[in-house]
């Protein structure tokens, strides 16, 4: 019913340049929310065919305290940032988020899935 789409910088902590470009500097990322295809969980697609859908109370519980769960774990690293954590066949990435973009985003899903629920 109302997929929350919200578009995001984030900095790749651990890649080659092959994969994301210039590591250094903060790439573009989409946050994606689609309620009719799973109520419970989240996207996050970063440049290229790099996309993870993993569990939406993963993401909000992990802005607080490490979580973890399959392929995704999620932390806080100090006041102002969060790290997701993708693990792959390829290998891993580390991105590191500013904890209001996640938190505005996880705001709009609930308010979305308030929206479909009423």
């Amino acid at each position: 019913m109302s997929v929350v789409e919200q578009y995001a910088r984030a900095h790749i902590v651990t890649a080659t340049p092959d994969d994301y470009g210039d590591d250094r500097d903060a790439v573009p990322v989409v946050l994606r929310y689609d309620p009719d295809a799973d109520p419970r969980a989240v996207r996050i697609g970063l440049p290229g065919p790099h996309e993870w859908t993993f569990s939406r109370s993963l993401l909000e519980e992990g802005l607080r305290a490490p979580v973890g769960s399959g392929e995704v774990r999620v932390w806080p690293c100090g006041r102002v940032q969060a790290v997701v954590e993708f693990h792959s066949a390829g290998g891993v990435s580390v991105v590191q988020f500013e904890t209001k973009t996640l938190t505005r985003f996880l705001r709009r899903t609930y308010t979305a899935g308030a929206r479909v629920a009423g």
